[in-house]
């Protein structure tokens, strides 16, 4: 089973600015709260493995999840695809000028090779989501 999420939020900010964020593969492995750590393992930051701890029962240790930014179009789309043992997630974030700061346009789909994989993102991409919109959040309200 494939669990797909698309999710849009705007902030008050430039869409120059949003890039700077969405763009650093660190801070969207910041923002997932089941990445215990992460390493960039490229010269040029496209290259991101994520210890993660699923909550499942099938999964009892940290697994890793070999990230990589596969198309870059600043200032305006990043597509991430990651590969592990127990799953692929593929993420798209597009950004758009809107009259009053910039669209944020999420796109998530994660294919589960274990049991339990696709129902525990059914249940929490939309938080996880979130947690993204507010790192963001927080890190537009440090540099202003």
């Amino acid at each position: 089973m494939t669990v797909r999420v698309d999710r849009s939020f705007e902030v008050s900010a430039s869409p120059d600015r949003v890039w700077e964020f969405i763009a650093d593969p660190a801070n969207r492995a910041q923002a997932i709260s089941v990445v215990e750590k992460y390493s960039v393992t490229d010269q040029n930051g496209r290259r991101v493995a994520w210890d993660v701890k699923l909550p499942i029962p099938l999964v009892r240790k940290t697994i890793r999840v070999d990230t990589e930014d596969v198309t870059r179009t600043p200032p305006e789309y990043v597509k991430f695809v990651g590969k592990s043992k127990v799953m692929q997630v593929t993420g798209e974030h597009e950004i758009t000028d809107t009259d009053g700061g910039t669209r944020l346009e999420n796109r998530f789909v994660v294919d589960g090779k274990l049991p339990g994989v696709e129902k525990f993102f059914k249940r929490n991409l939309d938080s996880e989501l979130e947690n993204l919109r507010h790192a963001l959040e927080r890190d537009l309200q440090r540099t202003q």
